[in-house]
């Protein structure tokens, strides 16, 4: 078969982009967040992603018909808008994979997108998160995904505490395929299988092909903080993209229920503020001076945890009841204890209530007068105009309101909202308080 075109595989998916977003502003927003990297053949049999880039095997984008390909490159795009790579926790890859394939296409086919020949799809799990999907997948389902999902670890062991070599997908890895009855695309394994591993170990055939235009080596799965910090970044470029796209008057109805389910999730309030508050924690070297009564004039670097700087405001506008805001501090000092959190504390109207801001150190917890005066109207501008005259702006703001109010321009340091109701946040993180 004569070598496929890289130039032309590259214009085609280029082509195909562009007219995302042309005529669906929201996938074709999330699409250019993927850089196009062409991969190697040996590891890349169609298209993958690890939440950074989209990889792609030349020969099998070339055999795209040009709308199937804009629907694989919005599959890969909403992979990582819908955090799939962070979501997975204790669950089976190869079960996790499936069901996050089944959640995704029949959003994608409702939006209208042309799909690729093997994609999955089931009419019974049209409407589910993959979370609902997952455990409905049968643990012996010999199904395939059609793209890769780069992003995770392979298993160790399966739930029911066999290795994971009964996984299919391991299977896959291995060189072997599973049972053509049992398969839901007729496609080739994702590795190299024993004989053709020997032929590259003999010289009979390169690992790499560097006429592919192919990156060597698959990339490495995200470690926990890399998918927490690439979670919060997706949940933001998703509702920057919906903002544009509802601007245009191009976000269609499927797309934008999405979003608000997405943007309102059903966890826990306590577990979202927890992770987006561990994503700015950092350990850091400390190279300070050591005690000259240990006798070693040397300076060895120490691994030490680094303080934060976190601003809370408080909505006293009487929106938000004083029962909330306590149960919220109550939250802040169950998080702040186990990442050496400095909190500084404004409770604000139409303008900062008297007696704030309050400073409290990681050792102390973060209370509330028995009295706050408030009532007014509510203005969010006053605390980000406070934040602007400081010498150092927060690591993170966390904002208790109803949403109710007048916004400001958006900062350049991480603002996420606790929302009572439904008020709307024009950016920043939104987090349903429910």
């Amino acid at each position: 078969m004569p070598d496929v075109d890289l130039q032309a595989v590259e214009n085609k998916l280029t082509a195909a982009r562009t007219k995302l977003i042309l005529d669906k502003p929201f996938l074709g927003a999330l699409v250019l967040r993927l850089p196009l990297q062409a991969a190697d053949p040996a590891w890349c049999v169609t298209t993958g992603t690890d939440a950074r880039k989209f990889y792609y095997n030349p020969d099998f984008i070339d055999s795209l018909k040009p709308a199937e390909t804009q629907f694989i490159l919005a599959h890969e795009a909403l992979h990582c808008a819908l955090s799939h790579f962070a979501r997975r926790e204790h669950r089976i890859k190869h079960r996790w994979d499936l069901a996050c394939d089944y959640a995704i296409n029949p959003i994608l086919l409702e939006e209208g997108l042309t799909p690729p020949p093997g994609i999955l799809h089931m009419k019974q799990y049209e409407g589910m998160s993959a979370e609902e999907i997952y455990p409905l997948i049968a643990d012996n389902d010999m199904s395939e995904t059609l793209d890769q999902h780069l992003y995770d670890k392979e298993d160790q062991f399966s739930e029911g505490g066999q290795d994971s070599s009964d996984n299919p997908l391991d299977h896959q890895n291995q060189g072997e395929k599973p049972p053509e009855e049992n398969q839901s695309q007729d496609k080739p394994s994702g590795g190299d299988s024993g004989e053709q591993q020997k032929q590259n170990d003999a010289g009979g055939q390169q690992e790499f092909d560097e006429n592919a235009g192919g990156s060597e080596a698959p990339p490495p799965p995200l470690d926990q903080t890399e998918a927490e910090e690439l979670s919060i970044q997706w949940q933001q470029r998703l509702a920057g993209a919906a903002q544009q796209a509802e601007q245009a008057g191009k976000l269609s109805g499927v797309m934008k229920r999405l979003v608000d389910r997405l943007l309102q999730p059903n966890l826990p309030w306590r577990m979202l503020l927890a992770r987006y508050m561990s994503a700015v924690a950092r350990d850091d070297y400390s190279y300070a001076r050591p005690s000259t009564r240990r006798g070693d004039p040397a300076i060895f670097p120490t691994l030490k945890s680094a303080e934060i700087n976190v601003l809370v405001a408080l909505d006293v506008s009487g929106s938000v009841s004083d029962k909330e805001l306590r149960e919220c501090l109550s939250e802040i000092n169950a998080i702040k204890g186990q990442m050496r959190a400095r909190i500084t504390l404004i409770a604000c109207d139409s303008d900062i209530v008297e007696g704030f801001p309050q400073v409290f150190e990681p050792w102390e917890e973060v209370t509330l007068p028995d009295t706050v005066l408030g009532g007014g109207t509510t203005d969010f501008r006053p605390v980000f105009n406070w934040v602007s005259q400081q010498d150092r702006q927060p690591e993170s703001l966390v904002y208790f309101t109803d949403a109710q109010g007048a916004f400001p321009a958006e900062p350049p340091y991480p603002v996420i909202w606790l929302i009572k109701g439904k008020g709307e946040t024009p950016w920043g993180q939104r987090v349903q308080l429910n």
